[in-house]
């Protein structure tokens, strides 16, 4: 029986191939400061924040050459006016009665009263 004790002591259980064995799955830490749906966000935000700054400076560069256009025409407009006053002086001065009075002699225009008729005034 003693020989049977010794062998029981040494005796080394064989691993059964029935059984697989355990790997304990470590959890994987999510270092992650941002999540996927953050991003999303994120990145959408940044598109609406570039599209309305894309908008802003062509609604800025619309009103400068809107401006520069106004500036264009009220130049014209002032020289158009200039112009026009320029040529009213000239009418006035070129229709004066000594004027056409030495214009008509000139063409041989005689003044004779028994030609003249009398228009009444309104």
């Amino acid at each position: 029986m003693a020989l049977r004790k010794q062998q029981s002591q040494t005796y080394i259980p064989r691993p059964s191939y029935t059984e697989q064995p355990q790997v304990q799955k470590q959890a994987k830490k999510n270092n992650n400061l941002i999540s996927k749906g953050e991003k999303i966000l994120l990145v959408g935000l940044l598109a609406i924040v570039t599209a309305l700054s894309v908008m802003i400076i062509q609604t800025e560069s619309a009103v400068r050459a809107t401006t520069t256009d106004i500036a264009l025409m009220e130049k014209e407009i002032d020289s158009t006016i200039k112009n026009n006053t320029d040529l009213s002086v000239q009418v006035n001065e070129l229709s004066t009665y000594d004027r056409i009075w030495k214009k008509a002699e000139e063409l041989g225009l005689k003044l004779n009263e028994q030609n003249v008729k009398v228009v009444p005034g309104q």
